[in-house]
């Protein structure tokens, strides 16, 4: 399952290539993409905040996709609306992780989607360096119905 998310966030998002955005871990329980800092560096040797931005949204993405493909949805993911706090530089290499949400969000995201055609979920995305922990993402996430084979499918 790693190769087939890399190869969809290469191709739904090239950003992802510039950044040299890695999947690391690509389960139900947790997703995890990891990034260099050289291709993320801004004037001041540190990660630059909209790198961490970008990189802890597709974190989210990254685990709704996965969890509609397993449930073989075919669905359009896009985040809603989002917060993130810098508590820290981030000075190395990093690591974005989404971990699942509860099981009661799970079950009521999918019985909405099945329902609506439209499901959401708010997912909490940890960037860390080797120093730890430096960024706190919070992102609301859509999944829209569409026709076509489910998201991971070849």
């Amino acid at each position: 399952m790693i190769a087939v998310l890399q190869r969809t966030l290469h191709d739904e998002f090239p950003i992802t290539r510039h950044l040299a955005v890695r999947v690391v871990h690509a389960q139900l329980e947790r997703v995890s993409l990891t990034a260099p800092l050289a291709e993320n560096r801004n004037h001041k040797g540190t990660a630059f905040a909209g790198s961490l931005n970008a990189v802890a949204t597709l974190a989210g993405w990254s685990w709704l996709w996965l969890l509609l493909d397993s449930h073989q949805e075919v669905a359009q993911v896009v985040v809603q609306d989002s917060t993130i706090h810098y508590n820290r530089p981030v000075l190395t290499n990093f690591t974005a992780l989404c971990e699942a949400p509860s099981m009661a969000a799970i079950v009521e995201c999918l019985a909405a989607f099945r329902r609506s055609g439209r499901g959401r979920m708010r997912l909490a995305v940890e960037i860390a360096d080797d120093h730890g922990v430096a960024v706190a993402f919070s992102g609301r996430f859509v999944a829209e119905r569409t026709s076509g084979r489910p998201a991971g499918a070849s």
